[in-house]
């Protein structure tokens, strides 16, 4: 069966990315738009938008033509939006990159996205300046006050160029604005090929059930290079006319440090910012009463953590859901009155359809059941770039994205995303969670964080087993008959081994894989 979102249809403006997200720019004029935390570096609207049209005429003097793609390897701040807009209103593409990528990661992705230029910062040089020899690129643009480098050119030289953006011509249904990478359901990275009608319809999708106001203050910590921090913090918050402060790492005082002293009211975070904000001693230092709205995305959020997370900084506290493949939103949990379910990735969004589909028989199940999510509506991407195979594997001939996340809805049109499809563990033809049993840890008072993955078993096939950062004094014996007296015995946890640190990528996913590599290394 189908399900469809509760809300009605949203007309999506037939506009491109930049037009529509800095149409009131000149109005709002000397309102802040970007503050950089650390410095209080400000960029007005009025400057973002005429720096976006001066931007986008310095790249045009340098030969970048409509079609062409820029790469973006920078961490958030003020400048980054100048960079990723001005390219899209020279008619370009930006493919955003990952801050800790590594030469031969940037090298790839450069390459395999047929980028020409590249705008980076001065410490991200070593990796930049060779990485772009490699791949072909032909300008590289640094950020900032940094002395002229070898074979760079400084990002200001191109607001220097002119005043006036080229004309050119954009089909927002078709034409590229940004070409993140992501692994998909597996795999090397490929490049999602997300038009600018899939990011424009999925900005009026989220403000739908996320009312961002002009009168916001958005700490702007999760990387922009991201599609989550692109698109529901950068593009949605300076659509909506409000002030971002951006940071270019997280760090908890420091992020602490901007919600008190910026006055932040609203905070967009992952499940280890959740995580820190529930439990951290930390947290009692600061004054947090100015935030009254926080999302959590990317990864699964259990409900006694986000009840928890919210009752502490005293503000209303939900989960969404989405994927890069989806521009990324497609579930949220409505803000105010209408009310969100805690551990639920809340309702389908306007637009938005899903079928929920049995891993094993691949029929459809109705509410309650387990199945993986397929998703169909206007901000599902184009495909993969040149690679038809993968595009194919992702998305069907229907228009259905299949996610590789399992999840169930409720009764109310509210859904829970249970864990990704391949790292569910398979105990004797039962199926495990590794977020199930992941949430139930942390629950303990001892446990700062805690990740599971599968170990061989001869018998049963694979078992669960956890790894654990301990804030307290517990053995693992102890963690075990805790988690034993909670689930049903098939998720029972057989090993627990206590580690430093969980391995996260920056948007806060359990890296898992690298856990089932050092498992797999052992053994």
């Amino acid at each position: 069966m189908i399900f469809r979102s509760p809300y009605p249809d949203v007309r999506v403006p037939d506009v491109p990315l930049h037009r529509f997200v800095l149409a009131g720019a000149a109005v709002l004029g000397d309102k802040p738009a970007l503050i950089d935390g650390p410095s209080g570096r400000t960029l007005t609207y009025g400057q973002l938008g005429a720096g976006v049209a001066r931007i986008a005429a310095g790249l045009a003097a340098q030969g970048f033509k409509p079609g062409d793609v820029l790469g973006l390897f920078a961490p958030n701040c003020p400048e980054f939006a100048l960079a990723f807009h001005g390219a899209l209103a020279a008619g370009g593409v930006v493919t955003t990159v990952n801050s800790l990528s590594t030469v031969q990661d940037l090298q790839f992705q450069l390459r395999n996205a047929g980028a020409r230029f590249l705008v980076t910062v001065a410490p991200f040089l070593d990796r930049a300046v060779p990485a772009a020899g490699l791949a072909g690129v032909e300008r590289v643009f640094v950020l900032g006050d940094a002395p002229e480098s070898p074979g760079t050119t400084p990002f200001g030289a191109l607001l220097a160029a002119g005043t006036r953006a080229p004309e050119v011509s954009v089909t927002p249904g078709t034409d590229l604005a940004a070409l993140p990478y992501s692994s998909g359901t597996t795999g090397l990275p490929k490049g999602v090929m997300l038009t600018h009608r899939n990011l424009v319809a999925n900005l009026v999708q989220t403000a739908e059930l996320h009312p961002v106001a002009e009168t916001d203050r958005i700490v702007a910590v999760l990387p922009f290079f991201h599609i989550y921090g692109l698109q529901v913090i950068l593009n949605l918050g300076l659509w909506r006319g409000a002030t971002l402060v951006t940071m270019p790492r997280f760090e908890l005082d420091a992020f602490l440090g901007v919600l008190q002293h910026w006055r932040i009211t609203r905070a967009f975070v992952v499940p280890p910012i959740v995580l820190a904000l529930a439990k951290h001693p930390a947290v009692e230092g600061f004054d947090l009463s100015s935030v009254t709205a926080m999302m959590s995305g990317a990864a699964p959020l259990d409900a006694e953590l986000e009840t928890a997370c919210g009752r502490r900084v005293g503000c209303e506290m939900v989960q969404g859901y989405g994927l890069t493949e989806a521009s990324p939103v497609t579930h949220a949990n409505p803000a105010g009155a209408r009310g969100p379910k805690p551990g639920t990735v809340g309702q389908l969004l306007p637009n938005t359809e899903c079928r929920i589909v049995d891993a094993a028989g691949g029929g459809d199940v109705g509410p309650g059941e387990d199945g993986e999510l397929w998703i169909r509506g206007p901000q599902v991407m184009r495909g993969y770039l040149n690679n038809p195979e993968a595009t194919a594997a992702m998305l069907d001939p229907e228009g259905w994205l299949h996610t590789g996340d399992v999840g169930r809805v409720d009764l109310d049109g509210y859904f829970t995303i249970v864990d990704r499809l391949k790292e569910l563990i398979k105990y004797k033809g039962f199926q495990v969670a590794p977020a199930e049993l992941e949430a139930m840890l942390c629950s303990h008072p001892a446990v700062a964080d805690a990740a599971v993955v599968p170990m061989a078993d001869d018998v049963c096939g694979e078992v669960p087993k956890a790894f654990v950062v301990l804030k307290g004094d517990v053995s693992p014996a102890d963690l075990m008959a805790y988690v034993a007296e909670r689930v049903a015995p098939y998720k029972k946890i057989r090993a627990v081994e206590i580690i430093d640190a969980i391995p996260k990528s920056p948007s806060g996913k359990i890296l898992r894989r690298v856990l089932r590599e050092r498992e797999h290394a052992v053994h």
